[in-house]
């Protein structure tokens, strides 16, 4: 197996997982014409009977997953090198030129779906979720939304430009953010803020540029819900991204949940560190650092043996996705490693025609690159398991669910992290997880209730902005850890979260998730086999289920109430030495 790195695989010459039947070979996805000449012959296509009905679908779901994939594969190398020229203009005009003259075929395409099923019968149980998702975008769609949105879409792009490029010269060397973030690890505190400080300075440089970027995009998202016949955005995407089964009500209470019964967990974990490191109080660059002044974990030196480890991981859990995690390896579907120009952060995307996963990441060689590879692999593992469905709208789940895939492959893979580690540094690393976890799900309580403030108050200023996520950050702060004299950095801290930007109201799925990740660890505690055939069983329905019904197919419930989130916490606890 040979792990890869960037611009290994060639996306052209990937086979379709099966053969086209509607689109044609040579299809030149740029040619519009070309393009809106397909989108016709659906529109005008005779349909008669149910089965030609489900074999117009199937001829629409070739299409959208074709044209999907050309657009992701535009994406992943814009990503992968945001300093090419070419890369960016040729991604740009795909959403400047491409998308936007797709949509009102989308559109017309939606509507003539439900035309159809009002006098053909369908199998309500195989495409009922398919027609309430289709009904609930022709609701929302408005031609005069198309401008805008490809305006939100270039704006993201210029956001992950600003951010790749973003780079500090430190310890002799032009380093990347990322790579900047080995140095929080260092036992060594007058280093660590030294390289804190450079980052967060570094950040600061492009404050304005970044406040400006966002300030668009507000105006534009708000223009777009108003188009759409709503008060505020937060509405309207709730609507869009087809969460039927909770409310804007039901995240501020999680949010309320959080407050009460995480965060003083978390000034617990906090209070312990400060306490172990002996200083009279945390500041920012203190909070990766091992307590106690062991050196950094350090899994790996370079991406092949992050790759080869956790390959015996997977196989240890199990074949299949051993079997897979290899073949995405061999395949060339992977780019790990982090370097300049390359856009931040992690992501897996699913090449919809080959039904193959592509997974991006920054790897440095810290302890938390390789909870993100499991993370990702776990939402590839989820995109091959429900590949095998013909249906391009039922091969991605909801993303409450799509984020159990990963979250609950960390917590699995978690016992098996010897392959990396001594014994003793597997219980840091194991330690350092499940504290992570309720960071995260505070962090998340953080990041959505900043969003619900944003769009519910769209003619905000920036300095009210500032304010208002000074105000819902130290709501949730447990005080432990000093910004005093960071006033700016603590300020704009929330640029460096990409889903604000790039993927409003993208967020709060992490906590439901984790909370459902929980689950089937706990589960696992009691019969891992059984844990884990639930979890894949789950995850091979995609999108065909409700969301309930895709977490009780995982063995676990779709619930995040208090009276679920608390046993979860206290069994959390029940694993961190100093609550005991």
């Amino acid at each position: 197996m040979t792990p890869s790195s960037a611009g290994v695989v060639d996306f052209d010459t990937l086979k379709p997982y099966a053969p086209r039947a509607f689109v044609p070979e040579n299809m030149d996805f740029m040619d519009i014409e070309r393009l809106k000449g397909l989108y016709q012959q659906l529109l005008d296509e005779s349909v008669q009977s149910p089965e030609d009905l489900e074999k117009w679908i199937e001829k629409r779901s070739e299409l959208e997953a074709a044209l999907d994939q050309f657009g992701s594969v535009l994406y992943i190398k814009m990503t992968c090198a945001t300093d090419d020229e070419d890369r960016a203009n040729r991604y740009a005009e795909f959403i400047e030129k491409i998308v936007p003259e797709i949509k009102p075929y989308d559109d017309q395409l939606n509507r003539r779906f439900l035309g159809l099923t009002e006098s053909i019968p369908y199998d309500k149980e195989r495409y009922g979720l398919y027609h309430r998702a289709i009904q609930t975008d022709v609701k929302l769609f408005v031609k005069e939304n198309i401008p805008l949105e490809t305006q939100v879409s270039i704006l993201s792009q210029k956001y992950q430009k600003i951010c790749g490029a973003m780079t500090v010269q430190f310890d002799g060397e032009e380093k990347t953010l990322p790579q900047m973030s080995k140095y929080l690890m260092e036992t060594d505190r007058e280093l660590r803020e030294k390289a804190w400080r450079a980052t967060a300075e570094r950040r600061l440089q492009d404050k304005d540029q970044l406040e400006d970027v966002f300030s668009q995009m507000l105006k534009l998202r708000h223009q777009i819900a108003q188009n759409a016949g709503f008060d505020n955005y937060r509405d309207y995407k709730f609507k869009s991204l087809h969460r039927f089964d909770y409310t804007p009500e039901d995240c501020k209470k999680y949010h309320e949940s959080m407050e009460k019964l995480l965060v003083p967990v978390q000034a617990r974990i906090l209070e312990h560190r400060r306490e172990q490191l002996k200083v009279e109080a945390l500041r920012p660059w203190d909070t990766a650092v091992d307590p106690l002044g062991r050196k950094p974990l350090k899994p790996f030196e370079e991406v092949p043996e992050l790759v080869g480890g956790c390959r015996k991981i997977f196989n240890q859990l199990h074949a299949t996705l051993g079997q897979q995690f290899e073949e995405m390896a061999d395949e060339g579907l992977l780019d790990l490693d982090s370097r300049k120009g390359k856009a931040p952060g992690g992501y897996q995307s699913a090449l919809s025609e080959s039904r193959k996963p592509f997974i991006f990441m920054n790897a440095v060689g810290i302890d938390g690159d390789v909870r993100t590879l499991l993370h990702e692999a776990g939402h590839a593992f989820h995109s091959m398991a429900c590949a095998h469905d013909p249906l391009y709208d039922y091969r991605h789940g909801p993303m409450e669910f799509n984020e159990v895939a990963s979250m609950a492959m960390e917590l699995l893979a978690g016992d098996h992290l010897d392959v990396f580690y001594s014994e003793e540094d597997f219980h840091r690393s194991r330690q350092s997880h499940l504290e992570d976890i309720i960071f995260v799900l505070i962090w998340v309580a953080v990041i959505d209730a900043f969003q619900h403030w944003i769009y519910e108050n769209p003619e905000h200023t920036p300095k009210q902005r500032r304010e208002a996520w000074l105000s819902i950050h130290n709501r949730f702060n447990t005080g432990v850890v000093d910004w005093s004299g960071l006033e700016d950095q603590h300020a704009y801290v929330w640029h460096r979260q990409l889903h604000i930007f790039e993927v409003p109201f993208y967020y709060i799925e992490y906590g439901i998730a984790q909370l459902g990740a929980l689950q089937v660890w706990q589960n696992a505690k009691t019969d891992q086999k059984k844990a884990l055939d639930d979890y894949l069983k789950g995850l091979s329905y995609g999108g065909a289920k409700t969301l309930p019904e895709l977490y009780t197919a995982a063995g676990i419930r779709f619930d995040f109430s208090e009276n679920i989130i608390e046993p979860l916490v206290q069994a959390v606890k029940k694993e961190l030495p100093y609550f005991s």
